[in-house]
């Protein structure tokens, strides 16, 4: 096995332990949220098998469509998800997530039948630019973009609120109730810096190549991101109600 095939399936292995850590969450509280990140994680796993399959036998078109739809089109908007759920409330999230499904099953088309300039082969991992035509590469632009910049801002966001004591909700619609302010808040700003290093892939392209530059910020972005939600969690517990004027939640 090479070091990127060792990586890959090292990140793959962190995300699939954080998608069971997050769904055992869901299956026993039944939280939207949690729903959300489960689904984003699973994602992340897709992606990482698939360049974990890739560096050990080479890639293919199949294979490419499903690394960027899945690493590069639709994680980061469904672990977005989660950041609406909590700071939005169930109303806003579950507006979201229903163009959401609708906006993953149009990416999923488009990713799956979109003509292809080259053929896809070889072990160096393909840009996306010399494989798709605009489409797809629009998808990737804005599905990493934008929701990248609502984890950054949201978990920022949260951690000073939490710092000050003020509830980290737009409204009254808190899902937590805050039992450890300090963890709370490093725990929002570690899911901040994962969601940073997972964008870093290209700007460590250079000096470290293609391939190992997304998987090392692959493994430590989702390694990050999910000692994050264990630092968060262990801060929080969850509440059914919403929050009175003198509960701080988050």
């Amino acid at each position: 096995m090479t070091l990127n095939a060792g990586l890959a399936a090292a990140a793959t292995l962190v995300a699939v332990a954080f998608a069971l850590s997050t769904l055992d969450r869901w299956q026993r509280r039944r939280r939207e949220h949690e729903l959300a990140w489960t689904i984003s994680l699973t994602l992340f796993a897709l992606g990482g098998m698939s360049l974990w399959w890739a560096e050990s036998h080479g890639w293919g078109t199949t294979v490419f469509r499903l690394f960027f739809l899945t690493g590069a089109v639709l994680n980061v908007p469904w672990l977005a998800l989660g950041t609406v759920y909590l700071l939005a409330g169930p109303q806003w999230g579950r507006r979201v997530r229903t163009w959401l499904i609708g906006l993953s099953g149009l990416a999923a088309g488009i990713v799956a039948f979109s003509p292809t300039k080259v053929g896809v082969s070889g072990t160096e991992l393909p840009q996306g630019s010399q494989v798709f035509g605009v489409a797809p590469r629009v998808l990737a632009a804005v599905g990493s973009g934008v929701p990248a910049l609502v984890i950054v801002v949201g978990a920022l966001w949260s951690a000073v609120r939490v710092g000050r004591g003020r509830v980290p909700a737009l409204g009254n619609h808190a899902q937590r109730t805050v039992t450890g302010a300090r963890r709370l808040a490093l725990g929002n700003i570690l899911i901040a810096a994962g969601t940073l290093i997972l964008s870093a892939s290209g700007t460590i392209a250079g000096r470290l190549g293609k391939d190992r530059a997304f998987a090392l910020t692959l493994l430590i972005g989702v390694a990050v991101l999910f000692v994050g939600f264990l630092v968060a969690s262990s801060g929080a517990t969850p509440r059914l109600a919403a929050t009175t004027s003198h509960q701080r939640a988050a």
